[in-house]
């Protein structure tokens, strides 16, 4: 009978536990997605490291001594496991990170051996219940052009920078996240700040706002009813399209207006439907097929400014639009 109750009790215990540590943990498990995603420019791989944070953090529990919050310890490990999978594979780039752009319409090859940026739901790591103020910063700092900046910087560099920088942690807090002293976390932040690209902080309007909504119906208009006029309203004169999974991207008004133009083919093939990726307007893209259906084409994403679309990313992986809780397909109209 003894054994049956202290087998019982420690069961409870054990729950109450487990209890207790969701209950502390899971207000974190959003914004933590959110940082390994900065570090690792991938969705499915943050997710499987904010999986083995908890993880980690679940066995280690019973340690955790409070020297510093709850949040702070996640964090820190949450980054190391970002800085140990860093170390097994390449960065992830966006095309017009790996060359020239293309001179003619001719399709670039699937690039296999290269790793992508891959697009994020804002939906992921946005609450309804945040404030205005944290979604906007958090917009901010999801930008597609400063996640696959954020990829140049040596793996180091790129924690430091975002724990300072994005994250406002005291330097002291990052050195002990980092195992180092604050004199090299000062150092590492100046060589990043350094090293990162200016344009990645370009003015980008905020996906709510009239005109980026404007915008954006400009090119769903453009696609859906075969209208190149409405794109060329939507283009500013040096705005780029990425053809992301290849290394082909191409620069210039002209040049995109030709490579649309080629694209939309005739009213009714395509539909899109709205939706926010990295914090900026995006559609999920239905192409037409045989039966009249439509099948799902892939995401693409808009940088809207105030004078007009600077670029536009286009994933062409047909996954995306479940990833981004769109239907699989659509029916005929």
């Amino acid at each position: 009978m003894a054994e049956l109750t202290y087998a019982v009790e420690t069961q409870g215990a054990v729950m109450t536990g487990e209890a207790e540590f969701a209950r502390r943990t899971e207000p974190f498990r959003k914004e933590l997605l959110a940082h390994c995603y900065r570090m690792l420019a991938s969705v499915h791989e943050a997710e499987d490291v904010v999986q083995e944070t908890y993880l980690r953090a679940w066995r280690s529990y019973s340690a955790f001594e409070g020297r510093s919050s709850i949040r702070v310890w996640l964090y820190r490990i949450a980054t190391n496991a970002c800085l140990t999978a860093l170390e097994q594979r390449g960065r992830r780039a966006l095309p017009s990170g790996l060359g020239a752009p293309a001179t003619d319409l001719a399709p670039g090859p699937a690039a296999a051996d290269v790793a992508f940026v891959e697009p994020m739901a804002d939906s992921l790591v946005l609450s309804e219940s945040s404030d205005p103020a944290s979604i906007v910063t958090t917009r901010e700092s999801l930008r597609l052009a400063l996640i696959a900046a954020l990829q140049y910087l040596p793996a180091k560099q790129r924690a430091v920078l975002i724990l300072r920088e994005v994250l406002a942690f005291p330097a002291a807090e990052v050195a002990r996240m980092l195992d180092t002293s604050v004199a090299a976390v000062k150092s590492t932040l100046q060589r990043a700040r350094a090293r990162l690209d200016e344009t990645a902080f370009g003015e980008i309007t905020e996906p709510t706002d009239p005109h980026a909504q404007a915008l954006l119906a400009e090119y769903i208009t453009g696609f859906e009813n075969a209208d190149t006029a409405a794109l060329e309203r939507a283009l500013r004169a040096d705005a780029a399209i990425e053809m992301v999974g290849t290394t082909t991207w191409f620069n210039g008004r002209v040049m995109c207006l030709r490579v649309l133009a080629e694209a939309v083919g005739s009213p009714g093939d395509w539909r899109m439907l709205p939706i926010v990726a990295n914090g900026q307007p995006a559609v999920g893209a239905y192409v037409r097929s045989p039966a009249g259906d439509y099948e799902p084409y892939g995401v693409a994403v808009l940088t809207p400014t105030p004078t007009g679309l600077t670029r536009i990313s286009v994933f062409s992986t047909p996954s995306l639009v479940t990833r981004f809780g769109l239907p699989a397909t659509l029916p005929a109209d």
